[in-house]
């Protein structure tokens, strides 16, 4: 049996930064089942308790299930129990808390078997939490002498469970992903329009039932069958030369109907007519290939439509996934933040359009995620759009969707935001930034649910929750002409205003701590926490850039850091820089005339240098009072028609 922590003199002797770096070297390279025996052993070797386990929670039969249990020196397979009577319970049900039991566990649990089996004195257990507070399982030790309060022992449990957390968000994520591309396999293979997968030399990769009967050619004979040998030659050709324009196209634009449809032609050599379209995409390798749908014309809409719905979930769970690592979240003890947590939690549970506002770099999506976490809408995706990030003249496009031929360049249908949102959530990021034209449309969709496509004369219905956000005064908006009056009321049914971080300052050292933490460990890096120097420093900064801000500076100083020591106080801004900075230029002299004429080319440069320097007077911003358009004495939306015509990109704000 290990050394017990009872010693906590011994504890207290040993190097706290080799304590961290003994987590991280102890886990590292582990995913999974693997990642979790690794984790539980390693727990009992660090901190020398008698046993450690990993749990995944199951609330509909009240049941925690481990993953790994690791007592005594041996690891416990497929260990199950009822949570009722046991320390797990009070673990579960607090969430927050670490559930520490220093001594005599058995007199609060006489009838707990675990305890009595391993003579069990004392316990330690911290539940793990999804993205949206609910729980995943626990992680918990337990010994057979007394384990009495000592802070780093809380703070390295705390580590260890971060961890674990972190790998049961991903294998949640990586289930839902291989669960929705499974039923995206099975769609496509039961669709009732041919679909066919082309490699680069036009061999068939994959094929559905529908094409195997469309050919007359079993499914497993179609695989590796050159695609030639299905079309007349004029079609193959066809085909051949529009893969060479997909391969020119810049991503989100590789799709294209086959115009005059093709001739297919069947093992028997008869040839028929078929309506087709053909995208292009890479594979994990970077090589090209191609996918053929070969469509009945009355069914092709549905079709398209649900594979289009699917595909989008898709996308946003491999986002969801790629995310996790480096995410930060919701963190907060000061009276504004909670104040504001309340809000949350009381208008979460119904369908009310909430309308956050607040700072830029205030933390408005996450508010937008908590909402939708804690709704019973949670079960379906949160849609997002940034507004200000659209061109004008394809909001409307990408909030209702379009059908093929609509407009040019709309070359297949697409579906919309709403449409995508249907029984879910849309979140409207920036929505003072839509134009007046389309803001009479997103009344009527946010009263009614009904919409019709661009170029559709069909209304929809969806049931969408719509919270917006905004860092503009749109009451001011609505008085200058800007935002109808009757959207705006219609939009803050609930408004939620999340305060900027100097109103927070007590909450800076925690989200300072955190996110060092956080961001260290995702660098790999080992860390000694901030010193409470460095964060007095940060609290007595103005933070314009809010919690965005902090989060940089936190990087910058962990990127820096040398040894075990983090100076966060070295990785603010300069004070004199700032006030340089924001100081007023002093007006240029007029330029002397010149009697050169400049060329095309050179009055472009001449302009990209112009709104170059507009931008980063402004730190990226276009719209607002202070943003780079009303210095230009441009509309936005003309300024991001100029940032895309002369191929600038903008900084994101």
């Amino acid at each position: 049996m290990p050394e017990s922590f009872a010693n906590t003199s011994r504890f207290a002797a040993l190097d706290e930064a080799s304590l961290w770096r003994g987590v991280a070297e102890g886990t590292a390279g582990e995913v999974g089942t693997d990642f979790f025996a690794t984790l539980v052993r390693s727990l009992c070797s660090t901190i020398g308790t008698y046993g450690a386990w990993v749990t995944d929670w199951r609330s509909e039969e009240k049941r925690l299930h481990s993953y790994s249990m690791y007592l005594g020196g041996e690891f416990i397979p497929d260990f199950n129990y009822d949570i009722a009577g046991t320390p797990c319970e009070r673990v579960v049900e607090t969430k927050h808390s670490i559930i520490h039991i220093a001594d005599d566990i058995l007199s609060l649990y006489p009838d707990n078997a675990v305890v009595r089996q391993t003579c069990a004195v004392s316990f330690m257990g911290m539940a793990l939490l999804d993205v949206d507070g609910s729980v995943l399982g626990h992680l918990a030790v337990l010994d057979q002498r007394p384990m009495p309060a000592e802070p780093r022992l809380e703070s390295l449990f705390r580590v260890f469970s971060a961890r674990a957390g972190a790998e049961l968000r991903r294998l949640r994520a990586e289930e839902q992903l291989r669960l929705r591309e499974a039923k995206l396999a099975r769609l496509i293979d039961g669709a009732m329009d041919a679909i066919v997968d082309l490699d680069r030399d036009f061999h068939v990769t994959h094929a559905n039932a529908a094409a195997a009967s469309v050919f007359e050619v079993p499914e497993t004979e179609l695989l590796g069958k050159p695609f030639a040998r299905l079309l007349a030659p004029d079609s193959m050709k066809k085909l051949r030369g529009l893969a060479r324009a997909l391969d020119a196209r810049p991503q989100g634009q590789r799709s294209a109907w086959v115009a005059g449809g093709l001739s297919g032609r069947n093992a028997s050599g008869t040839d028929f007519p078929a309506e087709a379209s053909m995208s292009r995409s890479e594979d994990k390798y970077g090589h090209p290939f191609y996918t053929l749908i070969l469509r009945n014309v009355n069914e092709r809409l549905n079709a398209e439509r649900t594979i289009e719905l699917l595909a989008s979930e898709t996308e946003y769970l491999r986002a969801a996934l790629s995310a996790e690592k480096p995410s930060i979240g919701m963190l907060g003890e000061s009276p504004a933040f909670l104040e504001m947590r309340a809000q949350i939690d009381e208008v979460a549970a119904t369908d009310a359009t909430v309308l956050v506002t607040g700072e830029t770099g205030t933390g408005k999506e996450l508010v937008a995620d908590a909402l939708h976490a804690l709704s019973p809408r949670s079960k379906r995706r949160i849609v997002k759009v940034n507004c200000g990030a659209i061109p004008e003249n394809l909001l409307e496009s990408e909030f209702f969707g379009h059908e093929a031929g609509s407009y040019t360049g709309a070359t297949r249908a697409r579906e919309g935001r709403f449409t995508l949102a249907d029984g879910g959530t849309l979140f409207l990021d920036e929505v003072g930034e839509l134009p007046l034209s389309l803001q009479p449309k997103l009344l009527r969709v946010l009263q009614s649910g009904e919409f019709e496509p661009v170029g559709s004369s069909r209304t929809r219905r969806v049931s969408v929750r719509v919270i917006a956000a905004t860092h503009r005064n749109l009451l001011d908006e609505v008085r200058a002409g800007r935002f109808r009056e009757d959207l705006y009321y219609r939009l803050a049914v609930f408004p939620i205003r999340v305060p900027a971080l100097r109103e927070r300052p007590d909450d800076i050292p925690l989200l300072a701590r955190s996110f060092t933490h956080r961001i260290a460990e995702r660098m790999g890096k080992s860390l000694e926490p901030p010193s409470d120097f460095s964060l007095a420093r940060l609290q007595s900064y103005p933070w314009p850039g809010n919690v965005r801000e902090l989060v940089n500076i936190v990087e910058r100083a962990v990127i820096t850091a040398r040894g075990t020591t983090i100076d966060l106080s070295a990785a603010l801004p300069n004070p004199s820089a700032e006030q340089a900075a924001r100081a007023e230029p002093r007006p240029a002299a007029p330029p002397v005339e010149s009697a050169a004429v400049l060329t095309l080319e050179q009055l472009r440069e001449l302009e990209k240098r112009n709104i170059a320097r507009a931008l980063e007077r402004c730190g990226g911003a276009i719209g607002g009072k202070h943003g780079a358009a009303a210095l230009l004495g441009m509309k936005p939306s003309t300024l991001r028609s100029r940032l895309l015509a002369l191929g600038l990109e903008r900084r994101s704000v």
